[in-house]
């Protein structure tokens, strides 16, 4: 593994952010960039902090999701309007980890909006946004009658495909 020392390069926010706000970057050798196959037409990168470590890697596919994790729980959703799919939605269960795909460029038919890089809470209130809602009164008899035991947001999608009465749009689940 190499190693280099660098320095953060600090800058004042503009914009609305308060007078004291600060945004920080740093620079990184070109030859550990090109390692990482980033290039200026592909250079989505994914950030993690652990508390102690910033980690920076290449924004994976998800293709290259699929290739490289053999979750056994890991699924993938096709959001579709009418007959149109507008976005895919690889849902890891075991890391809590969601990767999407917009097929279209209308926020209004994505399944997260404006949002390009859900996580797992926006998963999920995704997931309860296509279903009854939790409070409905009659929900125990609307379980019954579908055959879901509980209310758990991903069954009831199984069951009804995600269809709501106030639009067309509806989800297909396929475990990988």
């Amino acid at each position: 593994m190499e190693t280099r020392s660098a320095k953060l390069i600090v800058n004042k926010s503009g914009g609305t952010a308060s007078e004291k706000s600060k945004t920080y970057r740093v620079t990184i050798p070109n030859s550990w960039v090109e390692q990482l196959g980033i290039s200026e037409d592909n250079r989505e990168i994914e950030l993690s902090f652990d508390g102690t470590e910033i980690t920076v890697r290449r924004k994976q596919t998800m293709q290259e999701y699929k290739d490289t994790h053999n979750s056994n729980k890991l699924l993938q959703l096709q959001f579709f309007h009418g007959d149109s799919l507008c976005t895919t939605i690889l849902a890891d269960e075991t890391a809590e980890k969601v990767l999407i795909e917009n097929h279209t460029s209308d926020p209004l038919y994505t399944a997260f909006g404006v949002n390009d890089d859900p996580d797992w809470q926006d998963y999920q209130s995704f997931l309860e946004e296509r279903c009854i809602p939790k409070s409905r009164a009659g929900l125990q008899e609307y379980l019954n009658a579908i055959g879901v035991d509980e209310y758990q947001p991903l069954e009831i999608i199984r069951k009804t495909k995600g269809r709501m009465a106030e639009d067309r749009s509806w989800l297909e689940v396929t475990e990988l």
